[in-house]
């Protein structure tokens, strides 16, 4: 195999991360918004709760807006949004462990976390690959 031809596969694996760590968090965001998909305040933790100075929808609200510029970020900046949204990923992963509640979700969220590391660092990779070329 040839050093272009690993090349273009990174880029193709790395192109996969990016639409997919770009998108995910853009539907999941706006689902805030609807809660197509789950009843997204039930998420927030009663001490957290108590503590808001407004509506756990609300506060899910901003989340969603929070995630859906973490995906704008993903798919435009891929380097940094990658950052970005993995440590978003894990601030919600520590809450729900602290919480004690949805622990099946904090894994989940720690698994994704871990590929938009992966993602960051292969984004870092390849930029620097494409550095040394020109």
């Amino acid at each position: 195999m040839t050093n272009n031809t690993v090349l273009s596969q990174v880029q193709s694996l790395q192109q996969l991360g990016r639409v997919t760590y770009g998108l995910v968090p853009i539907a999941a965001g706006a689902d805030k918004f609807t809660n197509l998909l789950t009843h997204w305040s039930n998420y927030v933790s009663p001490g957290l709760q108590t503590l808001l100075p407004l509506s756990a929808d609300t506060f899910m609200m901003i989340v969603g807006v929070v995630e859906i510029v973490a995906g704008l970020f993903v798919l435009s900046i891929p380097r940094i949004g990658a950052w970005i949204v993995a440590a978003w990923l894990l601030i919600i992963a520590c809450t729900l462990v602290l919480s004690g509640t949805y622990l099946d979700v904090a894994v989940r969220d720690i698994v994704m976390a871990l590929g938009a590391y992966v993602l960051a660092r292969l984004t870092g990779i390849l930029e620097s690959k494409k550095a040394q070329l020109n």
